[in-house]
């Protein structure tokens, strides 16, 4: 069954029948369990993960709410299952060619309004601007620099060159961070390296889509838009964010070979042409997600 509308105008929510909600329903499920089951062996067993696990330390959505699949505000639920939506906060029901189904309260739209206008201006000035690939990684060096064993994010994880070598390598580069998210981490001997001092007021006058943060954000950005931004939108920033915190952490001072990955030695001239290429793919791949998501915050507020 095709979507359909409830008037001839095309006004009101589209609609979708159950067995294609719950087919997209149970794709989301798998594809989520594909990363989140392995998270939670991980936690339960107490062995975390320096590289994946940040996807749910750092960003503040939980493994229970990123397997909830949401199809997005303006799109409506039809027939068996979907009066469980009702249970979650965030939903009613409303009547369509005469049949119940189940979609978005408008009134969550209006409630969450600014932040969909914060979300909409940072994307629009992030995408912009020409992307910068000079940074070569260094900000998970900067949030080590002078800072001992204190300093040290992932305590069981080994420095590359020691404590020295990465000290060295901070002094021998400019610090080019953009992303304040980032640059809030560095030591207190890093923060006045870098080229430009960073603070949230000045968020939305910096970013810039060469960044691997601001690429990994936009899964931020989607997720704090649930219920209104549909679920597979989430996910697919959800797997770029991931990829890019791969390289960020191959390219870092820790030495990640227990774990399987080979580094970027960005102290090195080949190891810095190596992070600009990837560094060049991944802000590519980032492009349509960002597009897609701003598209989206424009069609909310329009």
């Amino acid at each position: 069954m095709h979507p359909r509308n409830d008037t001839a105008t095309g006004r009101g929510p589209s609609v979708l029948a159950a067995g294609d909600w719950t087919a997209r329903r149970t794709r989301h499920l798998d594809r989520v369990a594909r990363i989140v089951e392995p998270y939670q062996e991980r936690k339960a067993a107490g062995t975390p993960h320096p590289v994946h696990d940040f996807l749910f330390t750092y960003y503040s959505f939980r493994p229970n709410q990123l397997r909830r699949w949401h199809p997005g505000f303006g799109t409506a639920l039809a027939g068996p299952g979907s009066g469980d939506y009702l249970r979650y906060t965030g939903y009613r029901s409303v009547t369509v060619d005469g049949d119940s189904v189940v979609t978005v309260d408008p009134a969550v739209l209006e409630h969450r309004r600014s932040t969909v206008e914060f979300v909409a201006g940072l994307l629009a000035a992030t995408e912009a601007r020409t992307p910068r690939l000079n940074c070569f990684g260094l900000h998970e060096w900067a949030m080590v620099y002078r800072g001992g064993a204190e300093a040290i994010r992932h305590q069981r994880v080994p420095l590359r060159l020691g404590f020295d070598g990465t000290d060295a390598v901070v002094e021998s580069m400019p610090l080019r961070c953009t992303h304040y998210d980032a640059f809030r981490f560095f030591t207190p001997a890093a923060a006045p390296r870098n080229e430009t001092a960073l603070d949230r007021d000045s968020q939305i006058r910096r970013e810039q889509p060469g960044c691997l943060h601001a690429g990994m954000d936009v899964y931020k950005w989607a997720y704090k838009l649930a219920p209104l931004v549909d679920s597979d939108l989430v996910m697919d920033c959800f797997e770029h964010a991931l990829a890019a915190r791969e390289l960020d952490m191959q390219a870092s001072p820790y030495d990640l070979s227990g774990y399987g990955y080979d580094p970027v030695r960005i102290e090195t001239p080949s190891g810095r042409a190596e992070y600009v290429r990837r560094q060049q793919q991944l802000a590519e791949r980032a492009t349509p997600l960002r597009t897609g998501l701003l598209e989206r915050c424009r069609q909310l507020l329009s």
